[in-house]
């Protein structure tokens, strides 16, 4: 059986793995020049970093077992470290249930009603809040003052004029996969991403970077097999797996007819945004801080080299400044140097001791389509593994809800495609 996979990242060269390993041809198309999707780095000096911050929970298992498997696990690191929010100018660390206990912030009361709540919401069932939004419920159960502080603040930032939307399930998968350590593969996760890569290679299978899909259609001699056309030209194969977005997919499959196209062609996402600098001295002490604080362009900071060594990108210390937007948001009109001119003010907020002198060099990278909107019905939109068309499947980061992305459960999802696909028990 001869497979397309489209899509590159962690669950495209998962998928074209474990077909590989099964015998399968196996030929992976990924639009960009370098593996591994949203998770996919660039590099300074020896060293890749993502062009979107990224790490592991410990309960994060499967990502954990491709790692060993692809024979990268010594460069497996569990640090903890410091995870604050940004609240009226002070940082206040809030990694744990004990951390939210002694939260200033909060009157005494406040903070043990929100954590007896937070514990409920992370270790109950996911079908107990099913049909609920999230911010009415955190504000009815937590109370109106850590919702103020806490959650308004992060809804927000995340979701824009969405967060009042947001299904309680998406709040119940953020606490519920929290860990203290973070994990972090020394030197980039592009490593695993190259190295499948490399397997998938050494198995037989093609993976063409740099490849752009434009149509996916029946062959035309109607033996069934599917013809995919890229930029680079066209082939027929016995099977297609999509692990592009479902509004993608509809795009490049004409022939998908319009009652899939009514229900699955549906829903909004985000983009994401990373502004990324290189300064001479480290900003502060966090790795994270949730900016709760009104007014900042950036909903997130994030201080790499406070996780990882300075020494492993050439002394640098490296700082992501992250949004999510909508994919028609000034932002992502903008140059680098027009964000430059908004952002960096704004780090002599956190820092009074800042200067734009410290930046010694900056990058800036933008995607679609990374975070999902994740509504009251978005369940009912999701679709399944198999399309009308016979022989195309569509398997993405839309389906591991009430996750919402993931490069551990993106492997999760190829690996029980494939299982389905090929009978292996």
């Amino acid at each position: 059986m001869e497979y397309a996979i489209l899509g590159g990242g962690a669950l495209g060269l998962t998928a074209g793995l474990r077909l590989a390993q099964r015998g399968e041809r196996v030929t992976v198309y990924e639009r960009e020049p370098v593996a591994g999707g949203l998770a996919a780095g660039f590099q300074i000096d020896d060293a890749w970093l993502e062009k979107f911050y990224h790490h592991l929970f410990r309960s994060d298992r499967a990502m954990q077992r491709l790692i060993a498997e692809l024979g990268l696990a010594d460069r497996l690191r569990w640090p903890r470290p410091r995870t604050v929010t940004l609240w009226q100018g002070d940082t206040y660390l809030l990694d744990s249930p004990l951390a939210f206990l002694r939260f200033p912030p909060l009157r005494p009361p406040a903070r043990v009603r929100q954590a007896a709540v937070m514990g409920a919401l992370r270790y109950g069932p996911p079908r107990l809040f099913e049909g609920k939004l999230a911010a009415p419920w955190v504000r009815r159960w937590m109370g109106e003052e850590p919702y103020r502080i806490i959650w308004e603040p992060l809804l927000r930032n995340k979701f824009g004029a969405a967060s009042e939307e947001i299904a309680l399930p998406w709040l119940w998968a953020r606490l519920h996969d929290r860990s203290t350590e973070l994990g972090y593969l020394r030197g980039g996760f592009q490593a695993v991403y190259d190295r499948l890569v490399e397997r998938i290679r050494a198995l037989g299978g093609e993976v063409c970077l740099g490849t752009t899909v434009e149509r996916i259609a029946a062959a035309p001699d109607g033996d069934g097999r599917l013809t995919v056309a890229t930029d680079r030209g066209a082939r027929p194969f016995d099977r297609v797996i999509s692990t592009l977005p479902p509004r993608l997919l509809c795009r490049l499959a004409p022939e998908l007819p319009d009652a899939y196209r009514e229900r699955y062609d549906w829903g909004r996402a985000y983009g994401a945004h990373c502004l990324i600098l290189a300064l001479d001295r480290p900003l502060t002490d966090a790795y994270w801080i949730n900016v709760n604080d009104p007014g900042y362009p950036f909903l997130a900071l994030v201080e790499h080299t406070n996780y990882m060594p300075p020494g492993d990108y050439g002394g640098r210390r490296l700082i992501y400044l992250g949004n999510y937007r909508p994919m028609d948001d000034p932002l992502f009109r903008q140059s680098k140097e027009e964000v430059l001119a908004e952002f960096l003010p704004h780090l002599a907020r956190i820092n009074p001791a800042f200067s734009p002198a410290w930046v010694t060099e900056s990058w800036m990278f933008a995607a679609p389509y990374a975070q999902p909107i994740v509504t009251l019905d978005y369940k009912e939109h999701i679709p399944p593994f198999e399309t009308p068309i016979a022989n195309l499947y569509e398997a993405s980061m839309f389906q591991v809800y009430p996750h919402d992305r993931g490069q551990n459960y993106s492997v999760l999802l190829a690996e029980e495609l494939v299982e389905r696909l090929t009978g292996a028990a």
